[in-house]
């Protein structure tokens, strides 16, 4: 049975005295969860949060990172720094960084491969517009990003791969798929999945859904039998919000 796994994406918010305080009120409001549990926070938060979260039940990831090991790629932050310092996850290829830094699933595959190789766990975004949701290709878009970004990895790779399954319609903006729709989603990028590397590592694989989950919906999302937790925006900016969504089987 695959594991459930919870991840806040705090995106450009909280200067590390306030990532110090968010992780000091969720330690004891998160302690007895079985889920696995993330917070991706900004490049400068790293360092604060791993040292607050040490000895907890919190994990720490980055929001992105250059695929490039060293190079003259100024502002750019490398998957060996990330691993240096003892983060363990790694937001890759999300909505925002595809529409507004123009990233590729060229680049987002790189990106992959220089998280396995530096042992970084990927999470991996993927998801459709409104525009191309309306036009009926949720299906053929979502399947081709999650293809795309898995080439050339190993079936081993593939199973250790999580894949964020974000509507980029449903991004802040307080619309969220129905348990439904965001299942069979999913169900094709897992079916997919089986399709090129087979049903053990399809049946492995961690896919999460995102957008404008909360804690009202969370439980009728999670409980669906192809979605494995979520990636979560705004509603992991406040530690008691986002510890009821961790919290969404007690």
């Amino acid at each position: 049975m695959r594991k459930k796994i919870i991840a806040g994406n705090w995106k450009m918010n909280k200067l590390p005295n306030e990532a110090i305080d968010f992780i000091d009120k969720l330690i004891p409001l998160v302690k007895n969860t079985e889920n696995e549990l993330v917070l991706c926070v900004p490049y400068t938060d790293l360092f604060y949060s791993l040292l607050t979260a040490q000895k907890t039940n919190i994990k720490i990831g980055a929001q992105n990172m250059h695929f490039e090991e060293k190079g003259a790629y100024t502002g750019e932050v490398a998957p060996s720094m990330l691993k240096s310092i003892g983060v363990e996850y790694v937001i890759i290829g999300h909505s925002e960084r595809r529409q507004y830094f123009n990233e590729t699933d060229e680049s987002v595959n790189k990106k992959v491969k220089a998280a396995f190789l530096n042992s970084l766990k990927p999470i991996v975004c993927v998801g459709e517009t409104l525009e191309q949701r309306e036009k009926g290709k949720t299906e053929e878009i979502i399947t081709t990003q999650t293809t795309l970004a898995l080439e050339g990895l190993t079936p081993e790779q593939v199973k250790n791969v999580i894949i964020a399954y974000e509507p980029i319609w449903a991004i802040g903006t307080g619309k969220t798929a129905t348990s439904e729709d965001a299942n069979n989603s999913i169900k094709a990028i897992r079916d997919k999945i089986c399709q090129i590397y087979g049903q053990n590592v399809s049946e492995s694989v961690i896919i999460q859904y995102g957008g404008s989950v909360k804690s009202t919906n969370c439980k009728e999302l999670f409980t669906m039998p192809d979605i494995d937790g979520g990636l979560v925006g705004g509603a992991s900016l406040d530690p008691e919000e986002f510890a009821k969504i961790v919290n969404y089987d007690k």
